[in-house]
């Protein structure tokens, strides 16, 4: 079983560059990923850099086409066990 890489996220900055090396550990283009989510390839380009511009569902979008997941959990602690919370 592969092991799980998970990173701490806690800039715009940190978001973007952490898209562009999912992205390009993929082997994808900007163009790919654009087409996947729905975007242009210039707006794929510009919320790399700017990506406090993306909307909720741009970033759900964009990391189902990666293949990436995103967790929330408290600073210092394990990521929830969504098995354990009420949906």
């Amino acid at each position: 079983m592969a092991t799980r890489r998970t990173l701490p996220l806690k800039t715009a900055t940190q978001l973007g560059l952490m898209l562009r090396a999912a992205r390009k550990a993929k082997q994808m283009t900007q163009r790919e990923v654009a087409s996947l989510i729905g975007l242009s390839q210039n707006r794929v380009s510009h919320l790399e850099s700017h990506p406090d511009e993306l909307s909720v569902r741009q970033l759900l979008a964009w990391s189902s086409a990666l293949g990436l997941d995103i967790s929330l959990g408290e600073r210092g602690q394990a990521p929830l066990d969504s098995e354990k919370w009420e949906w």
